[in-house]
């Protein structure tokens, strides 16, 4: 990836991070939950949309509770940071979508 590619796709991270806190809604967890996804898009290649398992979000955002994890990711959902798209298929990843701002 072109240096001038990543520092587009940072700079895109950073207003998120501005705009997530600003947000009265937004708790830690959700911050956590969010960093993690941006760990996962990176690792996908920075596509859009890209998978994720609940498995591997937990562990980069260090949410211990199975429904704390759904909390946040239908949150983050709901409050218009992704799109999220559960695969309900035990090998296959769900799908984040970055929403447009």
């Amino acid at each position: 990836m072109r240096i001038v590619s990543l520092q587009i796709k940072m700079a895109e991270y950073g207003k998120w991070l501005g705009k997530i806190g600003s947000d009265s809604r937004m708790m830690s967890t959700h911050v956590s939950l969010f960093a993690a996804l941006f760990v996962c898009w990176q690792h996908g290649g920075f596509n859009s949309p890209f998978a994720v398992t609940r498995r591997k979000l937990m562990a980069h955002s260090r949410i211990a509770s199975i429904a704390t994890y759904h909390k946040c990711i239908r949150e983050l959902d709901e409050f218009g940071y992704i799109h999220y798209k559960p695969s309900y298929h035990p090998k296959l990843g769900s799908l984040v979508y970055w929403t447009a701002e």
